[in-house]
């Protein structure tokens, strides 16, 4: 009986431990699933504040993109009046320049009047032959021909003087508004500024192997000399000089400089130097106004950001050209965009000239061709330097925008030597007329200031010696933009009072 109630209480105990262990499992592993439950909820929440960060990014960048478009949309209409606008000044312009020429072939017809009347009173007064009586009239009449000429032409200038400044500020306003741009000289050699001359050491590397690898993997040459905290970098291809310099500074900022850090760099300032000059090609292209450009064409209009001529970027210059030759085009009644296009792209040889045999007219004639241009395009584009005879509107157009563009004061340098010879030569051209004392160039050349003596020559013969003096410099020299003939009569009386 004893054995039974014993056996019967341990079954209980073993019943009863069990059933709390049951418990506990069941506890932990609720516990456990309430955790998971949490953390499953947590990485939810998360989610979805990441998936709605997101969305406010694009929502953000979404709303930049259309404000852009807008700023956009309205620059264009502004240039459309613009345009308008400088239409109806140019329509009025033509009619005042018709009224003139009018006014001026009456004055003509004037003077051929007075000129027979004399010729009969002489050959009536004389009783001369009309041989006779013509050469004495030309002897007698000779200087006051050009006398009454000089005075009608400085009347007519005066009157075109007074109507034309307004007009021509406002076309000089409005040309420098719509074609502005920096004109940079640039070299064959850049300068990298060091934080110390410590610095030079490390570009060197252990017996130059840093500087050997450096030159080596971009092909720019290190200059490393006494000045003080900067080396030298130079190339004659502008692009790799950029490169260059990205990466050597990118070095010096990071200070690991050794040839396996440096050929990294170098991939990563070369991608960057790509990305620029496309950006930088893509800009030009939208200032311009020319889309459906090929691809290649683009990335070699973007070379053109670090290429010069005489000092003059050629990427702003082909933009400063396609300007000019759309508004010429505009005002001769033609269709600006195929002069347009072909000026922007008449300059894209130079961006191979180094890598390909020939000159840069024809190379990028070719080039232009081989990615689908029009053939008035090529045209325009292989005969701006006359190397082809233009034959099309379009080419003729190009090549003026091209030589305003290059021509204009300011925009191209000139060698001292070339520069002081041809201030020599405008004082000489002046000097050999008679009745001048001395003669000043001024203004780099842009103006000459005569100074006469006073009892040689009067105020009328004044005008006449700037006329002669403008059309000599004319006929004998080659200049850009315009040079101002000033003389200068002037008469001074001096007493002493005792």
């Amino acid at each position: 009986m004893e054995l039974a109630l014993g056996t019967g209480s341990g079954l209980s105990i073993l019943a009863t431990i069990a059933a709390v262990l049951m418990w506990r499992l069941r506890s932990t592993a609720r516990q456990e699933a309430e955790a998971i439950k949490a953390v499953a909820h947590e990485d939810a929440r998360r989610a979805t504040e990441e998936a709605e960060e997101e969305i406010r990014a694009l929502k953000n960048e979404v709303r930049e993109l259309r404000a852009d478009l807008e700023r956009r949309e309205q620059r264009l209409a502004d240039r459309e009046e613009r345009i308008d606008a400088e239409a109806d000044r140019i329509q009025l312009a033509r009619r005042e320049l018709a009224s003139a020429e009018r006014v001026v072939e009456a004055k003509r017809a004037e003077l051929r009047d007075v000129a027979d009347d004399r010729r009969r009173i002489l050959e009536r007064a004389a009783g001369l032959t009309a041989a006779a009586a013509r050469a004495e009239l030309v002897k007698t009449l000779e200087n006051q021909a050009k006398r009454e000429a000089a005075v009608l032409v400085r009347d007519i200038e005066n009157a075109a003087r007074e109507r034309g400044e307004e007009r021509a500020r406002r076309i000089v306003a409005s040309a420098i508004q719509r074609v502005a741009g920096e004109q940079t000289a640039e070299s064959v050699v850049s300068v990298l500024h060091l934080p110390s001359d410590d610095m030079k050491g490390r570009i060197i590397g252990r017996e130059g192997r840093n500087i050997r690898a450096f030159e080596s993997v971009t092909g720019v040459n290190l200059i490393i000399d006494d000045t003080p905290e900067a080396v030298l970098l130079s190339c004659f291809d502008p692009v790799r000089r950029e490169v260059g310099r990205l990466t050597l500074d990118s070095l010096v900022a990071d200070g690991r400089i050794h040839p396996h850090r440096i050929e990294e760099v170098y991939e990563r300032s070369n991608a960057e130097v790509e990305q620029l000059c496309q950006r930088a090609a893509e800009e030009a292209l939208v200032d311009v106004g020319i889309t459906d450009v090929h691809p290649e064409l683009v990335r070699l209009l973007g070379r053109l950001r670090y290429r010069t001529s005489y000092g003059q970027n050629v990427l702003g210059h082909l933009v400063e050209s396609a300007h000019i030759a759309a508004m010429i085009a505009c005002e001769l009644g033609l269709d600006p965009a195929p002069v347009k296009r072909g000026t922007m792209l008449h300059d894209i040889g130079k961006a191979l000239t180094h890598e390909v045999e020939g000159s840069h007219a024809h190379i990028g004639a070719d080039v232009a061709r081989r990615y689908g241009e029009d053939e008035d395009v090529v045209h325009a584009i292989e005969a701006h330097h006359n190397e082809v005879e233009a034959r099309t509107v379009e080419a003729v157009l190009t090549q003026a925008a091209d030589a305003i563009s290059g021509g204009r004061p300011g925009a191209r340098r000139e060698s001292l030597e070339a520069y002081v010879k041809r201030l020599e030569r405008l004082e000489r051209i002046a000097a050999s007329h008679e009745g001048v004392g001395k003669v000043f160039a001024m203004q780099a050349g842009r103006e000459i200031r005569v100074m006469v003596r006073p009892d040689e020559v009067d105020d009328l013969q004044a005008q006449v010696i700037a006329r002669d003096v403008a059309k000599q410099v004319e006929q004998e020299l080659t200049y850009p933009g315009q040079i101002r003939i000033t003389v200068v009569r002037e008469s001074r009386a001096t007493e002493y009072a005792r």
